[in-house]
């Protein structure tokens, strides 16, 4: 890992626009300034992996979170509330928006930018990492006429990626799609993208109530938040409407427990639920530093692997390069889930049965999970076994 540089000796500008190429050059997804007790710290987050890369003396702050607010049109005397602003960045043929985030600590103003690069987004459906059996079973869903399909997981786990690729895909002369987003990340040509306004009462389920006359055949709906909204997009899926939507839960049949929690009858869940992808991004290993080795047979590595494990099973890991920043990892892929909803699984459903019980149910008709397409990406030599540690074991 490269130690971080100072920027003390220079101007305000020139370290804002400094952190800003170097975060474009290292591919990063957001961008933290933030007030230590000893010197202003800024990180890039790079491939899920928060690192430090720049710091500067404190008294430098002031000026820096001043410069930023002035870019993104953002009140400078406001300390005290969050602020939220954007900047359109356009040079070397590329387009690039950051949203800017502003939070008040007991230190002084903290910064947060996202960086959102086209160049960088893969919104072709055949690059979002699916297996080949994945994939098959993805695109059954999202041919169908009309019904819901949600999309699951933590943030920062590809959610929009896999939406946005999939409306690009559907995305024809023939069909009016129309999505509502908070906010709207990436335009795409031919979709009505609407950004939610809560300031102004331009709600997500005051806004699908509207687009509901607008003659939709596929609704994007950037998050399912609360029961009302849930509502509206289950009558929505049910009366030939084609909708996709994202929920926070750990797996896919968690998706359907939640639905039920915040109000909506399991019969409503049953009948309108196509089915449910669960999704986590791991780190790729890094091509220009991969290395083969076998692991011992006693290993923690081969624990793991269970059933999978060989031996003859041969893994890889990076040795870190300047490539990679010595992490050993550049890139991301998705390990996913799929859950088609089956016959069995709405009969259950209807029944209240337990998650345990759904997810028993599940594997018996043919889900993978998580865990195991993460296997998978491993013993193909695309991720590491504590990648797949790291993101898919937390449900146990």
């Amino acid at each position: 890992m490269n130690e971080r540089k100072s920027l003390n000796d220079t101007s305000v500008v020139n370290i804002v626009d400094t952190v800003i190429s170097q975060a474009l050059k290292a591919r990063a997804s957001d961008i933290h300034i933030e007030p230590t007790d000893h010197y202003l710290r800024i990180r890039f987050r790079v491939d899920g992996e928060l690192m430090e890369f720049f710091s500067c003396d404190m008294k430098l702050h002031p000026s820096i979170v001043s410069r930023l607010k002035i870019m993104s049109d953002l009140d400078i005397a406001e300390k005290r509330l969050p602020q939220d602003g954007r900047v359109k960045y356009e040079g070397d043929n590329r387009e690039i928006d950051f949203r800017i985030s502003t939070m008040p600590t007991i230190l002084g103003e903290k910064i947060v930018i996202r960086v959102l690069d086209k160049k960088l987004m893969a919104i072709d459906i055949q690059k979002l990492g699916f297996s080949e059996e994945f994939f098959e079973k993805y695109v059954a869903l999202y041919k169908k006429p009309y019904g819901m399909v949600l999309i699951t997981g933590p943030t920062g786990s590809g959610k929009s990626t896999t939406l946005y690729a999939t409306l690009a895909e559907l995305n024809k002369i023939n069909k009016n799609i129309i999505t509502i987003e908070d906010p709207v990340e990436y335009r795409i040509d031919g979709i009505n993208q609407i950004q939610i306004n809560t300031k102004i009462g331009l709600s997500f389920s005051k806004t699908l109530r509207s687009i509901l006359r607008q003659d939709p055949n596929v609704i994007m709906l950037g998050e399912i938040r609360d029961s009302e909204t849930a509502s509206i997009a289950v009558r929505a899926a049910q009366t030939g409407h084609l909708v996709f939507s994202t929920l926070h839960t750990n797996n896919a049949i968690g998706a359907i427990t939640r639905l039920v929690d915040i109000g909506i009858e399991p019969f409503l869940v049953s009948s309108s639920v196509l089915g449910i992808v669960a999704q986590r991004l791991v780190r790729l290993i890094c091509t220009e530093c991969k290395e083969a080795y076998k692991p011992d047979k006693e290993s923690e590595d081969v624990k793991i692997l269970g059933q999978y494990a060989t031996p003859d099973t041969i893994l890889y890991r990076g040795r870190g390069c300047s490539k990679c920043n010595y992490t050993g990892y550049y890139g991301q892929t998705a390990i996913h889930e799929i859950l088609p909803i089956t016959k069995e699984l709405r009969d259950n459903i209807n029944r209240r049965t337990s998650i345990e019980q759904l997810k028993r149910i599940a594997i018996k008709e043919g889900m993978v999970s998580m865990q195991q397409d993460g296997i998978q990406k491993v013993l193909q030599g695309y991720t590491t076994i504590q990648e797949i540690m790291r993101l898919s074991y937390e449900e146990g």
